[in-house]
């Protein structure tokens, strides 16, 4: 049974139902706060899980230093640029730039791991990743649902998105041969965090202090703490854990699309929390990217 594919894929279920919900918050109070906030619920949701229901076990220094480093290019580098192409191109846009840490992570795979892929792994890569891209691709109609509207520098937005890929497969990436080695998933997900929530408080008491011109956080909303919440439960706690444990059997290429897979599973979710049907080659491309999956999960 394709434990790790699932666990993969299970993981862009996750991402999809956090990124369907995300847009409006992100934009009342900003990616950089957005972010924070979900990163203390899900240190202490993580915290709990590992000191009540995980066995404990030896982790060395240089596997910790490995999945620090991982949390800090992966989910504070990566998150933040990610919910600040979702603030300015929406949730479907940012999720097509998002989707090309895949290909990204299956070629560093093989040029840094030296892991290889048959002709069968290949071909689902690349049809699992052109079913992602014609799924999201072409413009909303006039009226548009606001989450679907551009706001800002569309550049900048695209800028962030490809930002936002390549640091994701970086991360994966980093963390797969300390996976690999057989690291708790929950005990893995609470290193990365914690050190990506280490960055961002530094960084907010030094936006606090003045110190730099960065945008002060806007008012506090009870949808955004709501919103926060949910997306540490599901984003960050469960699907970042359901990463890891991927990585821990499956390799990078394959795992990375799996998960990348996101954008045609938020398809529906947008449509129920918009009222605004896919369009027929967004559908297409859904059915071509179950195609690819079905490659992957065959091979």
């Amino acid at each position: 049974m394709p434990i790790y594919e699932l666990a993969a894929l299970g993981a862009a279920a996750c991402w999809a139902l956090t990124g369907s919900l995300v847009t409006g918050a992100v934009r009342a109070i900003g990616p950089f706060w957005f972010n924070l906030l979900r990163h203390i619920f899900v240190i202490l949701m993580l915290s709990v899980v590992v000191g009540f229901l995980v066995p404990q076990g030896h982790l060395g220094r240089h596997e910790a230093a490995i999945l620090i480093a991982s949390g800090i290019i992966g989910i504070f580098i990566g998150d933040t640029l990610n919910f600040a192409a979702v603030g300015r191109l929406g949730a479907r846009r940012a999720g097509a730039l998002f989707a090309l840490n895949a290909p990204m992570a299956a070629i560093m795979g093989w040029l840094v791991l030296g892991e290889t892929l048959n002709s069968q792994a290949v071909l689902g890569i690349c049809v699992t990743a052109a079913g992602v891209a014609i799924a999201i691709a072409g413009r909303p109609p006039a009226n548009a649902h606001r989450f679907e509207q551009t706001e800002g520098i569309i550049l900048t937005g695209i800028l962030f998105g490809l930002g936002a890929a390549l640091t994701q497969a970086l991360g994966s990436l980093v963390a797969r041969p300390v996976m690999e080695a057989g690291v708790d998933p929950y005990v893995a997900s609470l290193l990365r965090v914690s050190a990506s929530g280490l960055c961002f408080g530094v960084l907010a008491s030094v936006m606090a202090s003045g110190v730099t011109s960065a945008k002060p956080m806007r008012p506090m909303t009870t949808e955004a703490i709501a919103m926060a919440l949910l997306t540490a439960i599901f984003g960050l706690g469960l699907g970042m854990t359901l990463l890891m444990f991927a990585l821990s059997g499956g390799k990078v290429g394959i795992v990375s699309t799996l998960s990348a897979t996101s954008p045609v599973l938020i398809l529906p979710l947008l449509w129920l929390r918009t009222g605004q049907r896919p369009t027929r080659a967004s559908c297409l491309g859904a059915v071509i990217a179950c195609a690819g999956m079905a490659l992957l999960f065959l091979r």
